[in-house]
């Protein structure tokens, strides 16, 4: 089932516009990981992906999002345990005072993207704007290479995410950054990385490199229709269509089976998410991952977690991404995390 986005008044008539000049989501079935990377490599594959990045790419732009008052660095670091080369960006605002952090973790279903679109550096300019620095990740996908060249299933993402975070706490000195305020942001797949790093930070005895997470319509499931998720078949087809068996088996089906809350958080428990940091889980109302998002949200109040939950009415997924669509509610969010991570009640006071 797919929603007829001509029809669905609950969204916002920018979006309408938008989604009416976009061909209709298809799903897809696949037999294997390898057969979604000889798609993404195709000609058709790579022609889709370069049309995707060349809209996304025409938010980067200083009407959009401004550079002045800021200063950017990138710097190419070692992940661990594979010892290959992921990159981050920073960007910060341009004087001599500690800030506190969001770094930020690219969408994309953990498959394919990268932080170098325009978008996510427009986004980049406008959260630090707020006052805060931006770590963009550009970590290993599963499917589609973005600047970093190779590929890998869970858990590599995983472990380049929690990599560079690890190194931009080390190195906070470095660009001015408050060590006990860096909190882990992202969207989509990016929520999915946002809350498994935190869950393997818990199991590694390191939460306190993070001052919390903040998940923007996170990706968690891993299958979809769910009838637990109401939303997973009432909201299909806008701007998603999830319905195809392409999201398990693209990052790892392995993990999906058994069920692991690192892959996927959908599996988790509230033992995995006790003592979590504060936690904000953010979902746009016409997404159909909504209500998995907020199913994550209610278990982090019954772990006891500090979360708070927002519902962005009239919006599509990820609609804060897409930027020049509605740059209010891009505003809006980009205002609030970056809020988030300034506060008191945000900051972690043990050291390590």
């Amino acid at each position: 089932m797919s929603q007829d986005r001509r029809a669905d008044e609950r969204l916002d008539p920018r979006l309408r516009r938008l989604l009416l000049a976009m061909p209709a989501p298809e799903a897809v079935e696949v037999r294997d990981r390898d057969e979604l990377i000889r798609e993404a490599a195709s000609p058709s594959g790579l022609e889709r992906e370069r049309l995707f990045r060349e809209v996304l790419d025409a938010c980067d732009t200083e009407e959009v999002a401004p550079s002045s008052g800021l200063r950017f660095d990138d710097v190419a670091i070692e992940s661990q345990p594979d010892g290959n080369v992921i990159r981050l960006q920073i960007v910060r605002p341009d004087s001599n005072d500690t800030v506190a952090a969001v770094y930020y973790i690219h969408g994309g279903g953990m498959a394919n993207l990268s932080s170098y679109y325009g978008n996510y550096r427009a986004w980049a300019r406008i959260v630090a704007g707020y006052g805060v620095a931006v770590a963009l990740v550009e970590f290993r996908n599963a499917v589609s290479p973005g600047a970093v060249a190779d590929v890998a299933p869970y858990p590599a993402g995983l472990n380049d995410c929690l990599s560079g975070l690890l190194w931009l706490r080390a190195n906070a000195d470095r660009f001015d950054i408050d060590p006990l305020r860096i909190v882990i942001a992202g969207e989509s797949g990016g929520g999915n990385l946002v809350l498994a790093s935190g869950m393997a930070l818990k199991r590694r005895g390191e939460l306190s490199v993070t001052s919390g997470l903040y998940a923007l319509c996170p990706y968690i499931a891993g299958r979809w229709p769910d009838p637990r998720y109401p939303s997973s078949v009432m909201n299909n087809g806008i701007f998603l269509n999830l319905h195809g068996n392409a999201g398990a088996i693209s990052y790892g089906v392995e993990a999906f089976d058994a069920g692991d809350p690192l892959a996927w958080p959908g599996f988790a428990t509230v033992a995995d998410v006790a003592e979590l940091p504060p936690t904000v889980i953010s979902v746009n109302e016409c997404d159909p991952l909504r209500d998995e998002g907020v199913a994550f949200y209610r278990l982090l109040l019954r772990a006891g977690v500090a979360a708070r939950g927002r519902e962005v009415l009239g919006t599509m997924h990820a609609t804060e991404l897409a930027i020049v669509a509605c740059p209010d509610i891009t505003h809006d969010t980009a205002r609030d995390l970056a809020a988030f991570a300034q506060s008191s009640a945000g900051r972690r006071t043990t050291s390590g």
